[in-house]
């Protein structure tokens, strides 16, 4: 175990291979010591919470609402770090807060650093790519969760490797569970639809929610939006009736000011589920609603 667990980087190259052939369970080297895997956010602890269905859960580091945007950890989490044998976290363009705890750590993985997934750009207010970022909140893209959830799979495979069988199983369950997820919401509506954000937290869900960004609030939810923007969203408006998805509740004030509007609230972990799938299906669900004014 301490041979491995000191080489990780020759597997952590391997995994990103594997997840763009697809073969990532060949990667598994069996092991008979069973180990913790610790998980940075709410996102992603749902989605190894479908990979370890019926087996032991992983550690989650923060708190659900908590994507790793803001903060610090505590000195309760950095040993719960240490004492990992994976961790496994998105990255420092998304969980700045755990940059410092996790960017050397030789138990750290970082999903943005494999190259298996769909990615897309941050975009300004006026819903403009901005060239040179990345739009961190992957997991929203259907495709990219099912890939995410084999990534996992290698991972937990070889922490536990007695599990997995388990894992390779629930993966391919949770494949099929969010295909079928993805075709009852495109059964809503066959053509894109605009809306607004208050932040443009909601990139990847829009392929397979048919909706498009007609731009947003403010570049981040803690901040105010500018006059100037509201006057740029009520000048450049698609439609009379638009909806704005946010992640917590908007003023009557500010609201009034983007009549006629309806909102639909959205946490972007995904803390308000139990369950990924369910999770992504009722915010596509709800968004739908509100783009067509239900």
């Amino acid at each position: 175990m301490n041979s491995a667990f000191n080489q990780l980087l020759r597997p952590i190259i391997k995994i990103k291979r594997l997840l763009v052939s697809g073969a990532l369970l060949g990667f598994l080297t069996l092991n008979a010591q069973a180990a913790t895997v610790s998980v940075s956010n709410y996102p992603m602890f749902l989605l190894s919470e479908a990979v370890t269905e019926g087996t032991p859960s992983a550690n989650r580091i923060l708190q659900p609402g908590d994507v790793g945007h803001h903060g610090s950890v505590s000195p309760s989490d950095i040993k719960a770090i240490k004492d990992s044998k994976f961790v496994v976290w998105f990255g420092p363009s998304l969980e700045n807060s755990l940059t410092g705890s996790l960017e050397t750590a030789p138990n750290a993985i970082a999903m943005f650093d494999f190259k298996a997934f769909n990615r897309y750009p941050l975009r300004d207010v006026k819903g403009v790519p901005i060239a040179g970022t990345l739009d961190p909140h992957i997991w929203l893209d259907p495709e990219n969760a099912k890939a995410i959830t084999r990534a996992l799979a290698v991972i937990h495979s070889r922490a536990n490797p007695e599990y997995a069988s388990n894992y390779q199983a629930n993966v391919k369950k949770f494949a099929a569970r969010m295909d079928t997820a993805v075709a009852t919401i495109q059964q809503a509506s066959q053509k894109n639809r605009p809306y607004w954000a208050y932040h443009d937290a909601y990139q990847y869900i829009e392929k397979a929610a048919h909706i498009e960004l007609a731009g947003s609030l403010s570049p981040d939810h803690h901040i105010s939006p500018k006059a100037s923007q509201l006057r740029w969203l009520n000048e450049n408006r698609p439609v009379k009736q638009m909806c704005m998805v946010n992640q917590g509740v908007v003023s009557k004030g500010l609201l009034a000011k983007l009549q006629p509007i309806s909102t639909s609230v959205q946490i972007e972990d995904m803390s308000d589920s139990q369950d990924f799938v369910k999770g992504w299906t009722n915010m596509a669900q709800q968004v739908n609603n509100c783009v067509d004014g239900k």
